[in-house]
């Protein structure tokens, strides 16, 4: 049985196979069919495809002669050019602390080995551990500086991703990664990466940077949860400890200035009124030095005038006299009349008031 002979598998290869083959089993076509296979060898060698999602680097002897866009080219045959492709427009990714794989979405495609748990394992701030997972989404922005600026790009925005993540994680509160700073801690990675990045001119544009999953290590979980439910407890009576100190200190503060006000009050009162009595009294001294005594009577008069109401009735006793004769009646006549049941005892008051008046 004849042994299948085996195809190429690259330019190198076939050149190799073509070196080694005896032509001079064909007798005077030997140098025919060389000269064939060298021509054939040469127009498959200079041509190539682009595919749409990237660019072609093309070298010469080692130096970039040109990138090319996607679609049909050609190029320098027998390994003079060599054309390398760069996916330029596709969307790349890099995971730390987990593998997808099946390629989904789900929590199922994912698996975790030692290897990669021990890149997720982080110190926070307070010197706590927690486990963050993260993907870090990039795009080749440079094909030829992607190529030749590093010697290894994909390791090399590894290694930069996971130094820049743990020293954010590190100096920030293990209870803050967990929950409140993901978006934070997330954005500050992206820019940091990026800058450093740009440094290096690898050519490489960070599109986002996800946190996955950010979980306490399995060993630790009981004691982690027990610890937040004791701050979210100490979290819950500042709050309600800063609750009841809005309520009452504002409430002290308005009763403060009520009291106050009241008192400027009270106090703007006194003063306009002993003002007021100084003004009266000097105003009174003035006309008593004009005319004494029509001030003096004048001020007899209205203090009976003020004095006399209070009085009520005053009843002047005579002896042998039936009844007493009421004088000075300054009290409403209404109601000091009788019932009406006894009008006829109401009339001899009446007349005496009256003559008690004149």
């Amino acid at each position: 049985m004849k042994e299948v002979p085996r195809r190429p598998r690259n330019l190198e290869d076939l050149e190799q196979r073509l070196a080694n083959f005896d032509f001079g089993s064909f007798g005077p076509y030997g140098p025919v069919l060389v000269i064939l296979a060298l021509l054939a060898l040469g127009a498959w060698s200079s041509v190539y495809t682009v595919q749409p999602e990237g660019e072609a680097v093309v070298k010469r002897f080692g130096r970039v002669v040109s990138i090319r866009e996607p679609g049909l080219h050609f190029k320098l045959p027998f390994g003079i050019d060599r054309a390398y492709f760069v996916p330029t427009a596709r969307v790349l990714k890099e995971e730390f602390g987990f593998r997808t794989v099946s390629g989904g979405t789900q929590r199922d495609s994912y698996q975790k080995s030692r290897a990669q748990q021990d890149e997720s394992l982080m110190l926070t701030g307070d010197l706590k551990v927690i486990d963050v997972e993260w993907v870090v989404q990039y795009r080749i922005r440079d094909a030829d500086q992607f190529l030749h600026r590093v010697r290894d790009p994909v390791a090399t925005i590894r290694d930069i991703s996971e130094s820049v993540m743990r020293r954010i994680v590190g100096n920030n509160l293990g209870s803050d990664v967990l929950t409140e700073k993901r978006v934070e801690v997330s954005t500050q990675a992206q820019i940091e990466l990026q800058e450093i990045l740009d440094s290096f001119d690898m050519g490489v544009q960070i599109g986002t940077i996800e946190l996955q999953d950010v979980t306490p290590p399995e060993l630790v979980k009981p004691a982690f949860n027990e610890v937040n439910q004791a701050e979210q407890e100490r979290e819950r009576l500042i709050n309600e400890a800063e609750k009841r100190r809005n309520q009452e200190v504002p409430r002290a503060e308005g009763q403060a200035k009520q009291i106050v006000a009241e008192a400027q009050g009270y106090a703007s009162e006194r003063v306009n009124r002993a003002r007021g009595e100084t003004e009266r009294f000097d105003a009174i001294l003035a006309e008593y030095r004009n005319a004494p005594e029509v001030t003096r009577r004048r001020l007899f008069l209205e203090m009976i005038d003020d004095v006399l109401p209070s009085l009520g009735r005053v009843l002047v006793v005579e002896e042998g006299a039936a009844s007493p004769i009421p004088l000075l009646n300054m009290t409403d006549q209404r109601s000091l009349a009788p019932p009406a049941a006894a009008p006829a005892a109401a009339a001899p008051d009446d007349a005496a008031t009256l003559g008690g008046r004149r």
